[in-house]
């Protein structure tokens, strides 16, 4: 069933468990993605990102994800990742997705909560909810996640929940966007006060290479929303990889791809701890 975030995430919040974001660029992934949740009965956030456009154009990869999340017999929340611009940000409100990630961390404070601000506006009264975030989160190939002054504070999350009303809030503790060279030293001691002070689902960007223990402590610690990625195209690669050295042919390369994805959104599901709360 097509939810928005409110309807999974306080939930998650109350239950102590996490509900995994997991980007879909093509109908395969869609298809890996969706199908994990069902077998394992999970809720899920499927979407895509500003960034992944190039890879799989919104208009086209849309449709899709609106069928299959009405289809589905979990709740799934159809998620605009990172969306960068109002324009594209509209674009998907529009074909019908139920959840935007504004993201004007890169701008200044002021600018980011009057943007943002704007964002909640227009989507609530779309029936959408939204995602803001405060703060920095790194880029692994620079290595730029380790500037705990970057981090975000206590008093930045809750300025900024009281001055945009968004539905869930993505905070800076120490992770990083993209395959981590080294492993990441999580400040969970920050992710526990900002939790103790705000209400709203916090979210945890660049899961993807986490170590099992980091996932679980951030849960713990009041994450109730991951975003994969990164771990779900390591997968599919790796599949498509075996599959030449095989000989295997064109489908039944997909189907493995498919295969090996699911694995991997299943693993991740059952860490987050969000198995049988569909």
């Amino acid at each position: 069933m097509l939810v928005n975030l409110i309807d999974v995430l306080k939930k998650a919040q109350e239950g102590h468990y996490a509900v995994g974001l997991f980007n879909a660029t093509d109908s395969d992934m869609l298809e890996a993605t969706i199908s994990a949740a069902e077998e394992i009965n999970s809720p899920i956030i499927i979407g895509t990102a500003e960034v992944l456009l190039p890879y799989g154009e919104l208009r086209l990869i849309a449709p899709g994800m609106i069928a299959a999340a009405k289809r589905a017999k979990v709740p799934v929340v159809v998620h605009y990742d990172h969306g960068l611009t109002f324009e594209r940000c509209m674009e998907a409100l529009k074909l019908g997705f139920t959840s935007i990630m504004f993201d004007g961390s890169a701008n200044d404070e002021a600018s980011n909560i009057a943007e943002t601000r704007e964002m909640v506006r227009i989507a609530h009264a779309m029936g959408a909810s939204v995602e803001g975030e405060i703060g920095h989160v790194g880029d692994a190939a620079a290595g730029d996640n380790k500037a705990s002054d970057r981090y975000t504070t206590v008093k930045e999350a809750t300025d900024f929940l009281e001055a945009t009303g968004v539905d869930a809030l993505a905070i800076a503790i120490g992770t990083a966007h993209g395959a981590y060279k080294e492993k990441p030293c999580l400040d969970f001691e920050r992710l526990a006060e900002i939790r103790k002070a705000v209400d709203t689902p916090l979210v945890l960007h660049g899961g993807s290479g986490l170590a099992d223990d980091d996932f679980s402590n951030a849960i713990r610690n009041g994450i109730a929303k991951v975003n994969i990625f990164t771990d779900l195209c390591v997968a599919g690669d790796a599949a498509m990889k075996e599959s030449a050295e095989k000989g295997i042919g064109y489908l039944e390369a997909r189907n493995a791809k498919v295969a090996a994805i699911k694995e991997a959104v299943k693993n991740k599901i059952r860490l987050f701890g969000s198995v049988n709360k569909g």
